[in-house]
């Protein structure tokens, strides 16, 4: 590992900065002698460091507090990370409704929201829901516009880096829509666009029931199904964005629709909503020939295509989300299925985040871009002390 000399101080600074404040966002409050042992820096360094960062808006000193007993001398000061400098936003954007999820630095939620939306609404149509809903999210939370840091957004389709859609079949006037640039315009701040597939996993890895497992495919089963998956806790796009897209397989001669999976008429489902699939599970597990025999179909589909990507990913946990993890009978015919294809078959669960996995996924994102600007270490080095 390489040490830095007397050549390089502005990079010397950075890291000595990003050293003390991550330091102290660990910390509830610390003491300068506390940071110096937690970093291994001198304690010179350490309250140059700690002025800098109180001048930057990002650390502050906390009063001492009054316990009413006579101290001799005068109190150690204390200082902590300012989770209030800014904040961040998770964003949805579904067929049938758009959510979002406001935080502090820290990740901490300070407040939700969600607004329905018609499956056949416009591309400006949807966009303006989503801005309206934040508007009335930050002037409930009392958060100003110019204090976000970075916005994440999940969305349906495959998604090119600078959030352009380039494929999307569940939302219409949706592909070749420039997503990314649009919401830029509207935040003024860093925005990132990921399928909504992906987000939910990265969702399910930070709070869900995945938190201690680094290799996980998530399966969100819905209009347009699709998966995400993470390798060695990292999100797995392909070489395109296209990982882990299940719901384009009719596109290779598999013509079933899941519209189609649940109709208990031989006609297909329409509306193909929340409330029209609860309604033929329901019916099912009251005993309806037909309605069983739909879902059957629709728990047939999602194992073929859960074993599709198990076989080619071998993960350790599959969490599956959307309406499947409304269904009481998925897991067991997964597991079966799954014990039949593979050598080591995972572990299969139901998503504990159920609807909020989108926006808690894209929050995560935001969170992470936020934390790579105020604490990567760039290169090898380490600080001097």
């Amino acid at each position: 590992m390489g040490q830095l000399t007397g050549g390089d101080p502005s990079l010397l600074r950075r890291i000595n900065s990003a050293v003390v404040l991550h330091a102290l966002r660990a910390a509830d409050l610390a003491t300068l002698t506390e940071i110096t042992r937690v970093t291994g820096l001198s304690r010179p360094t350490v309250e140059g460091v700690v002025e800098g960062l109180i001048e930057a808006g990002l650390v502050v000193e906390s009063a001492p507090e009054d316990s009413g007993a006579r101290r001799q001398g005068r109190p150690a000061r204390k200082f902590r990370f300012r989770a209030e400098a800014g904040h961040l936003l998770g964003l949805e954007i579904g067929s049938h409704r758009v959510a979002a999820v406001l935080s502090d630095l820290d990740g901490t939620v300070l407040g939700t929201g969600a607004k329905s939306v018609s499956a056949e609404a416009s591309a400006d149509d949807r966009l303006e829901r989503l801005r309206t809903m934040v508007a009335d999210l930050l002037r409930r939370a009392g958060i100003a516009r110019s204090s976000l840091r970075a916005v994440g957004v999940g969305s349906p389709g495959i998604l090119e880096a600078d959030g352009t859609v380039q494929l999307s079949t569940a939302l219409p006037e949706w592909t070749g829509l420039q997503l990314g640039e649009r919401l830029r315009r509207s935040f003024k701040c860093p925005v990132l666009v990921e399928n909504d597939a992906n987000a939910a996993a990265v969702a399910e890895h930070w709070k869900g029931v995945a938190a201690d497992t680094d290799d996980v495919v998530f399966v969100r089963a819905g209009l347009s199904p699709g998966a995400g998956s993470l390798i060695g806790g990292r999100l797995h796009r392909g070489y395109g964005g296209a990982a882990g897209e299940i719901g384009a397989l009719h596109l290779l001669g598999r013509e079933a629709t899941p519209e189609t999976l649940l109709s208990t008429t031989g006609e297909p489902l329409h509306p193909l909503d929340e409330q029209a699939v609860a309604d033929v599970f329901a019916h099912a597990r009251e005993g309806d020939e037909r309605a069983r025999a739909a879902v059957e179909r629709f728990i047939q589909r999602l194992v073929h295509d859960v074993a599709a990507l198990v076989l080619a990913l071998d993960p350790e946990l599959v969490v599956v989300g959307g309406w499947a993890s409304g269904l009481d009978g998925v897991l067991e015919p997964l597991d079966r299925e799954l014990a039949r294809y593979c050598l080591r078959p995972p572990k299969v669960a139901l998503s504990t985040l159920g609807e909020a996995a989108v926006s808690t996924g894209a929050l995560r994102l935001a969170l992470d871009h936020v934390e790579e600007q105020l604490f990567a270490v760039e290169g090898t080095v380490t600080a001097r002390r």
